[in-house]
Formats: C-alpha cells, sequence, structure tokens
C-alpha cells in the first residue's frame, strides 16, 4: 500500500452494503481515492487474485462463506455526471441511476429516464446492460472506461460489449470507471413527469421498502418471469427467513433473519416448481457471488 491513498481491509463484512442484507465477508475490500489509485492498486496486484467490483449491492447475493480475493468499491470521485453540451453524458462508475436521470433532467437531456428505474451504479448497469420500462443501457450507451484486473486502463465502444439481454462479455474482474451516454433534446418538466411516473409504477408495483435484491429471474423470451412464478403457485412461498414477494413474484425478501443460503434456495426451489409448471427454466438474473 505505499504511496497508495485509498482504504484497504480485511475481512470487510459486505452485509450492511447489498440490500438483502445478508452474507459473509470479502477476503479484502478496497476503496480507491480516484483512477490512477485504482489503476496502480490493481498494476500492483497483476492479475493474481480475483477482483469483484460492488455498485450498491441492489442485484447481488453475497454467499455465506464471504467473497474470495479483492473487492473494489468506488466512492466519491467516481459518483460524478457532467451534462455537455453535444446532448451526452459523462458519468463516473459510481453514480447511481437516480442521480445520472436527474442531472439529465436538469440539464433538458432526454432519452435516460428508464435510468430513474433502475436501483444500482453506472459501473454495474453498463456491465448488465440494465433496462426498465422498455429501455436499456444498450439503447444510449457511446462508450466505457475500463481498468482491467492487471491495472490497464481501456476505453471501450458499445459495441465491443456485445450486449445481449442483461449480459455484456466484459471479462470477469474487469471495473467500469467512466461511461458516456447519448441523449436528446428534451424539456425538463416533461423529462421530470416521466421520472416521477416511472417512481411511482415501481412503488406501486415492487416491495421497495423490504430487503430484496431486485429482480430475481431474467424474462424469458416472449414470457414475463413473475407470472411464471405465480402460476407455479409460489406467490408467498418461503424458505427459512426468505420469501417470494406477495407484491411482485419476481423478488426474494429477506423477512428479518434470512442467510443467503435460504434466499439462493428459496430461488432454486422456485425456479423448480416453475419447470416443473410451465417446462420452462427460469434464468437467474441476481448475481450470486462468493464461498457456499
Amino acid at each position: 500500500m505505499d504511496g497508495l491513498r485509498g482504504r484497504l481491509t480485511a475481512d470487510a463484512p459486505l452485509a450492511p452494503l447489498v440490500w438483502f442484507k445478508t452474507g459473509g465477508k470479502a477476503d479484502w475490500l478496497f476503496e480507491p481515492a480516484d483512477l490512477e489509485d485504482l489503476r496502480e492498486f490493481l498494476f500492483r496486484i497483476g492479475g493474481r487474485t480475483p477482483v469483484m467490483p460492488l455498485g450498491l449491492g441492489s442485484n447481488l447475493i453475497v454467499r455465506d462463506g464471504g467473497v474470495p480475493g479483492v473487492v473494489i468499491r468506488l466512492g466519491k470521485a467516481f459518483a460524478t455526471v457532467e451534462a455537455r453540451r453535444d446532448k451526452v453524458l459523462e458519468c463516473g462508475g459510481g453514480a447511481s441511476g437516480i442521480l445520472v436521470s436527474s442531472r439529465a433532467r436538469d440539464a433538458g437531456i432526454a432519452g435516460v429516464e428508464f435510468m430513474r428505474g433502475i436501483p444500482g451504479t453506472v459501473g454495474g448497469f453498463v456491465r448488465m446492460n440494465g433496462g426498465a420500462y422498455g429501455r436499456e443501457v444498450a439503447d444510449v450507451l457511446i462508450d466505457c472506461d475500463v481498468v482491467m484486473p492487471d491495472g490497464e486502463f481501456v476505453t471501450l465502444p458499445a459495441r465491443d460489449l456485445e450486449y445481449t439481454y442483461r449480459h455484456s462479455v466484459l471479462p470477469e474482474g474487469a471495473v467500469v470507471v467512466a461511461a458516456r451516454f447519448q441523449g436528446r433534446e428534451g424539456i425538463p418538466a416533461e423529462i421530470g413527469e416521466e421520472m416521477d411516473r416511472i417512481a411511482a409504477a415501481r412503488e406501486a408495483s415492487q416491495p421497495l421498502r423490504t430487503r430484496t435484491g431486485g429482480s430475481t429471474f431474467k424474462n424469458p423470451p416472449g414470457e414475463k418471469a413473475w407470472a411464471l412464478v405465480d402460476a407455479a403457485g409460489c406467490r408467498g412461498l418461503t424458505l427459512g427467513g426468505a420469501q417470494v414477494s406477495e407484491k411482485h413474484t419476481n423478488f426474494l425478501i429477506n423477512t428479518g433473519d434470512a442467510t443467503s443460503a435460504d434466499i439462493e434456495g428459496l430461488g432454486e426451489q422456485v425456479r423448480e416448481k416453475v419447470y416443473a409448471d410451465s417446462g420452462i427454466s427460469l434464468e437467474w438474473e441476481i448475481q450470486r457471488v462468493g464461498r457456499p
């Protein structure tokens, strides 16, 4: 750590940093001071140690045995959003979807209102092609800046990410530190109305005020995951302290004393029941990381 300005913590609890509030510790947690600090740190470990970026922890199950290697968490230095005159938004990898859409509204830039409905950071939803309400990152991403696990800095155009539904080809351990999104001319009041509509729709349909992880399963082609889960009789199903939400059946919730094993095990039970009922094998959308 000589000369580095970030904070390195051994055996760092991760449960407080993820929405489910469950899971084990990271072997190491590094919070870089800025881009150069991150690059130097990763250069020093030289790709020899597993690296996992962590954003808001909203779409993540951290298993109870913890996460091997180093977890990277981007702080305020990476949470910037700049609106350019050409209607491009320059965003740090740690900026939230709410911040991006709000800055765009204030600058009269339309086209990214859907990010108001993505519970995560730019780094996470660039990696996973995050989306909501009919739009996704692939529709607006120009390019992104990435630090590879060995410290190499690269700028990748959107086409190189080979986006599909909730997936990109970014390698494991690559940290998205910035991205540029193309918007269009808009009227702030109208943009704000659309953001308010999205926020109200989320509040009405999703269990936002619980310990949850967002959408659990990907929507199969031509189907809705929640409808398949509901039809299989899984609404309200429990395992230990985990429960299938009765408000939105594509959400799992921690009722208070769940372990990550409860949550993941319940998800697998749901997958089995849906397959038995419909013949469709649901794919996890929530990332599951770490040791059992």
